[in-house]
C-alpha cells in the first residue's frame, strides 16, 4: 500500500522545512541554513517530490520563513 502524501505549497512552510531537513539532515546547522542562498533554497524547495509550487510563486517571504522553519526543525532534532 502506497503511502499517500498530500501535495505541499509555497504556504506549507513547516512541511517543506521538514522535507529539507529529511534530506539534509544535520549537514545543516542553524548558522550554515541561514548562510544559504535563496537561489540554491528556491531549487531544493522545487526538487521536493510533492511540492506543486512553481519557481514564479516563489517570495522572499517564503523563502525566509521556509529558512527559519527549517531551523526549528534541524533545533527540535538535536535533542
Amino acid at each position: 500500500m502506497s503511502h499517500f502524501e498530500p501535495p505541499i505549497h509555497w504556504s506549507d512552510h513547516e512541511d517543506i522545512a521538514m522535507k529539507l531537513y529529511e534530506r539534509f539532515g544535520d549537514d545543516f546547522n542553524e548558522g550554515k541554513i541561514y548562510r544559504v542562498r535563496f537561489t540554491d533554497l528556491l531549487t531544493w524547495v522545487l526538487e521536493i517530490p510533492n511540492f506543486e509550487g512553481t519557481k514564479a510563486q516563489s517570495t522572499e517571504g517564503h523563502l525566509e520563513m521556509i529558512q527559519s522553519k527549517w531551523v526549528y526543525e534541524w533545533r527540535d532534532n538535536q535533542k
